[in-house]
């Protein structure tokens, strides 16, 4: 098996894999997506650290425009005003 982690040693590795595999389908995906909250929270928390003065509206659409790209963002953009009205 090629390593997946340069920084993980092969046992190691292969112990943590094994521990996925055993795990159930619902360990693994209560798994997945605690760490797609984490994620999704520290990229807005870099946002907000980088741009103090952004309002939280503005924050989510940089969030936006950096993950899903500026177009959607801009459609976003556009939604919300119309719903603010």
């Amino acid at each position: 098996m090629i390593s997946q982690s340069p920084d993980t040693a092969p046992q190691a590795e292969r112990v943590q894999i094994e521990l996925i595999r055993e795990s159930s389908v619902c360990k693994r995906i209560s798994k997945v997506r605690s760490l797609s909250q984490t994620t999704l929270y520290l990229s807005r928390r870099a946002i907000q650290r980088a741009n103090p003065s952004l309002s939280e509206r503005e924050v989510d659409l940089v969030f936006v425009s950096n993950h899903y790209g500026e177009k959607l963002a801009k459609c976003l953009r556009l939604y919300m005003d119309c719903e603010q009205l």
